[in-house]
Parts: structure tokens; C-alpha cells; sequence
């Protein structure tokens, strides 16, 4: 099982929620934090994980989630409502790259992300999600590129390539129905052919018969 799997079964089902979202970081800039606040555990790895809740109304939070080393569970250590994000900078908005900042209304974390793959799903999502379920005022996106936040983000693309096979198979279907309705005109046109054929052949054998 992969560590998104793991923390969505761990972290989020049991609170009957579903995670729509997580990439891995690092803070781009060291932060002091007291020994007591870790519990002594060393290093970790850390998750910004987006999820919703499985009941309506829809409930919409950002995770942050820590996996001690050594250890095979994982925790969750913050977490704020969408509603409370103010702020998402992409950095560079002309190219791909991992780092990213988030800004709360209590807190701010510089982070850098695995890859810049990782970091422009996680944009992408969290930009769609924020478009779909803040009730009060919507997170401002700033240096975030124009594919992340327009029409091409990746779940435009899915629904348009859905939208596209139905269109295909609707149009194959409509071809095979007009192919079929030909054949089914040829046919008529054939019996009725051997129809006239048969009552044709019939008079002229009994005009022999005469």
C-alpha cells in the first residue's frame, strides 16, 4: 500500500471523510521547533493532505500529516478549513517547479514539494476544490501557471475525455443505426423486387398455359 492510501485509510476514512489530495515536502526554510513539540521522535515526513467529508453539506480541509521514522502509522498534526486559506503562491508562474507557500489566516509554511509534478496535481486539485466548496471568501492563487488554474487542468481534461468517448459511442452507434436502417431498406427493396418477380413469372406461364 502506498503512503497516500495508507494515510486516506488511517487519517481520513475513520472520520468518515475521503482525501482528494496530498503531496509530500520539506520546508524550504528550517523552523525552530522545541524538542517537546516532536516528542523526541527525529526525523519525519510530512504530507499536505485535502480532503472532504462523505456527508453534506461538504466540509473541505488541509491536512498537515507526519510520519516519524521508525514508525508505520502516520499523525495528523494541523489542520485548517479551506475557508481559511488565503493564499496560494506557485513561485514561478512560467515553469514547472516544486516549491510552493501556503498562507493561512494563522500560519505560513514555505514548502518544496517531491517533484513539480507532485506540487501542480496538488494545485491543480486544490484549485478546483477551493472553486467548488468556498462558501466565504476564495483563496487568492498568485505565480501559479495558467494550466493549473484554467480550462486544461487535469480535471477538465478527464471529464472532457469522458465527454468525448460518450460522443463517439453515440456517434458509432448513430452510423451502425443508419447502416442497419440502409441494409433494412435493401432488404424491402429485394423482397419486393422477388415479389414482383414471382407474380410477373406467374402471368406469363399462364399466358402459356392459353
Amino acid at each position: 500500500m502506498s503512503a497516500k492510501s495508507a494515510i486516506n485509510k488511517e487519517v481520513f476514512t475513520p472520520h468518515d471523510e475521503k482525501m482528494l489530495a496530498a503531496v509530500q515536502v520539506k520546508r524550504r526554510t528550517k523552523k525552530k521547533i522545541p524538542f517537546l513539540a516532536t516528542g523526541g521522535q527525529g526525523d519525519y515526513m510530512t504530507f499536505i493532505c485535502l480532503s472532504v467529508t462523505n456527508k453534506k453539506p461538504s466540509h473541505v480541509s488541509i491536512t498537515k500529516v507526519k510520519q516519524f521514522q521508525g514508525s508505520t502509522s502516520f499523525m495528523k498534526r494541523s489542520q485548517w478549513t479551506v475557508d481559511q486559506l488565503r493564499q496560494v503562491n506557485g513561485i514561478d508562474p512560467n515553469k514547472d517547479c516544486p516549491e510552493f507557500d501556503l498562507m493561512f489566516e494563522n500560519a505560513f509554511d514555505q514548502w518544496v514539494a517531491g517533484s513539480a509534478g507532485e506540487k501542480c496535481t496538488f494545485i491543480q486539485i486544490l484549485h478546483h476544490t477551493c472553486q467548488r466548496y468556498s462558501s466565504a471568501r476564495k483563496p487568492e492563487f498568485i505565480n501559479c501557471q495558467s494550466k493549473l488554474l484554467g480550462g486544461n487542468s487535469i480535471l477538465h481534461s478527464a471529464a472532457d475525455s469522458v465527454t468525448s468517448a460518450v460522443q463517439k459511442a453515440s456517434q458509432a452507434l448513430n452510423e451502425r443505426g443508419e447502416r442497419l436502417g440502409r441494409a433494412e431498406e435493401r432488404t424491402a427493396d429485394m423482397m419486393n423486387s422477388a415479389e414482383q418477380f414471382s407474380v410477373t413469372a406467374q402471368k406469363l406461364a399462364m399466358k402459356h398455359k392459353c
